[in-house]
């Protein structure tokens, strides 16, 4: 499994550059609707089409406005697809914090460090493994009863303040 992803557009809206933006919706937004488009002709009725965003799209974290615009973007377009494409389906998973080679940019020593720290603010009390993400790709992939669904594969982050 690979998904397309990269850290630009991140950094504070002060002093993010919009070309950084732009360099992030080009690596992660458009070559997934570049796919799917492209897979169109040759899905079957009961294909799947299966977006891979990230929690940055809701987490509210200083820092990931340009990351949460590209992946909301993503977001909104999946029950609005599901709509229009049907029966096809269209969904979204949206991990969290995974421990993938999308985190090799980080020094070791440091990268360990923040998964200790962001393990303690997920309910599982845990980064995830690619596993936990492959398993959600391949519920909404292929189960025939869900679509126009967001699946959020982040460990109950949102639950860290209840």
């Amino acid at each position: 499994m690979l998904s397309v992803s990269g850290s630009s557009g991140a950094g504070s809206f002060r002093d993010l550059d919009l070309d950084d933006l732009r360099k992030g919706f080009e690596g992660k937004f458009w070559p997934q609707l570049t796919c799917a488009k492209a897979a169109l002709p040759t899905l079957r009725p009961a294909g799947s089409i299966t977006f891979v965003g990230a929690i940055s799209s809701r987490a509210m974290k200083p820092g990931t406005s340009g990351l949460a615009a590209i992946n909301a973007a993503l977001e909104a377009m999946v029950p609005v697809l599901a709509s229009e494409l049907r029966p096809i389906r269209v969904n979204a998973v949206v991990p969290g914090v995974v421990d993938t080679p999308w985190w090799s940019r980080v020094p070791e020593a440091a990268k360990a460090e923040l998964f200790g720290k962001l393990a303690s603010e997920v309910a599982v009390g845990r980064v995830g493994k690619p596993e936990d993400l492959a398993s959600a790709i391949i519920f909404v992939t292929t189960n025939t009863f869900v679509t126009g669904t967001i699946i959020d594969c982040d460990g109950g982050w949102k639950l860290k303040n209840g």
